[in-house]
């Protein structure tokens, strides 16, 4: 279950740094509380999962699929551009957290 965790809280992540981005400095209201409440609820699924998961594969995990995350959905709801170097990198972050997973999985580690 604390994997299930894990990607909700890396959602809520995405949505927290798109939000952000549509807040202009918070002085938009509903994109600013749209904010708060994902950095919140990022925050609380992160603290579900990292009862069963070591802190440094949750929340290495967490930042990277949430750094992916917002970079592709920043892509398509910002238009910002995507390039080679930027699909490279994903692939590289996605080898990351995909090891990190196997990793966990190998080593017995105290997963839920």
């Amino acid at each position: 279950m604390a994997w299930v965790y894990l990607l909700i809280a890396s959602v809520f992540e995405v949505v927290f740094a798109l939000a952000t981005n549509a807040t202009h400095g918070f002085t938009v209201l509903g994109p600013s509380l749209l904010t708060a409440a994902a950095a919140a609820g990022g925050i609380f699924f992160l603290s579900l999962a990292l009862k069963s998961l070591d802190v440094g594969v949750g929340y290495t995990v967490w930042t990277g699929i949430g750094s992916v995350g917002t970079v592709v959905f920043g892509s398509v709801v910002f238009h910002e551009a995507m390039t080679p170097a930027k699909v490279l990198a994903f692939i590289l972050i996605i080898g990351g957290v995909l090891g990190l997973k196997i990793a966990d999985k190998l080593t017995g580690a105290r997963t839920a």
